[in-house]
């Protein structure tokens, strides 16, 4: 407990003077990546920090759901030239917010929209490369930003290796589905270790039997190309039922799926002084996700 919480401070104040820019990725869609983006940006905004959460998924766009775009303007815009970063951002704090504060851009899920980000050639997505590199320095020297979070595309689109390559700590988000873990494997391989990224996984769904004391066969056997695993997220039927209009980590802060956000946002203290191209041995997920992480992380 003692040791979870001077990490928790430790992140607080890990990102001092500079921003952090933190992009969530997987393999294909479905794995809770969405979900996982809003509920870490609005955690790190309860922990007192400015943070900013892009939707960068312009194929297939749905923050938009859990947020209301206050401006004329969206990220597409942005990365179009059409607009500064400062105009497709709206304020999204929840009340329960005392000293942080919570951006959001948004991407525009019209059809037009989308067909247009699918005819969208090479040259454009290198501008927006460039686009999304100037945030740096932008977000920092003009809005004080502490976090920003990308929500990214699945697979191997150009959208999402740029939001990768311009950020500072990749999660992948993977389900417990055998297509999932052969993917991100491959992609681990071909992609985040070209880049040398801090990367880190995260699993989602994993049903609870799994971590049953009285199921002996409760262990996931996952290489993770020496990567770290950050977070273990069980199957819920809260998280279903709430459809993606819940913000656990503000309506719900007892709830197992706020702890976990919670042992994630811990993790990321150690990856922040994790070297980019990590050493640890592969490891096997016994019954309790946080003892496997400080196994991995001691290893």
């Amino acid at each position: 407990m003692h040791r979870d919480r001077y990490f928790f401070t430790k992140l607080c104040e890990e990102g001092e003077g500079k921003t952090v820019i933190i992009a969530l990725h997987s393999y294909k869609g479905g794995t809770g990546k969405t979900l996982l983006s809003v509920n870490l940006a609005t955690l790190f905004a309860k922990m007192g920090k400015r943070v900013c959460l892009l939707d960068l998924d312009l194929r297939a766009p749905s923050i938009h759901s859990i947020f209301k775009n206050e401006t004329q303007y969206w990220v597409n815009d942005y990365l179009s030239k059409a607009c500064k970063i400062e105009n497709i951002l709206s304020d999204c704090t929840s009340k329960d917010v005392a000293e942080g504060k919570l951006l959001v851009g948004l991407a525009n899920p019209s059809t037009d929209a989308i067909r247009e980000m699918e005819a969208k050639d090479r040259k454009w997505e290198m501008e927006a490369l460039g686009r999304l590199f100037a945030l740096k320095t932008s977000l920092l020297n003009e809005m004080q930003l502490d976090y920003v979070f990308f929500d990214t595309s699945p697979g191997l689109q150009y959208s999402s290796i740029n939001a990768i390559v311009s950020a500072d700590i990749v999660l992948v988000v993977m389900s417990p589905d055998k297509s999932d873990f052969e993917g991100t494997r491959r992609m681990m391989r071909d992609l985040y270790e070209l880049f040398e990224k801090k990367t880190g996984i995260i699993i989602n769904k994993i049903p609870f039997e799994y971590f049953s004391a009285e199921n002996q066969n409760n262990s996931i056997k996952l290489a993770t190309h020496q990567l770290p695993i950050v977070g273990v997220v069980p199957c819920s039927c809260d998280i279903l039922a709430a459809g993606g209009k819940c913000l656990f980590a503000s309506e719900k802060p007892d709830h197992p799926f706020t702890k976990t956000l919670q042992e994630i946002a811990t993790n990321l203290a150690f990856m922040m002084n994790y070297p980019a191209r990590a050493t640890p041995k592969p490891i096997k997920l016994e019954k309790c996700p946080s003892n496997c992480v400080s196994a991995l992380f001691n290893a």
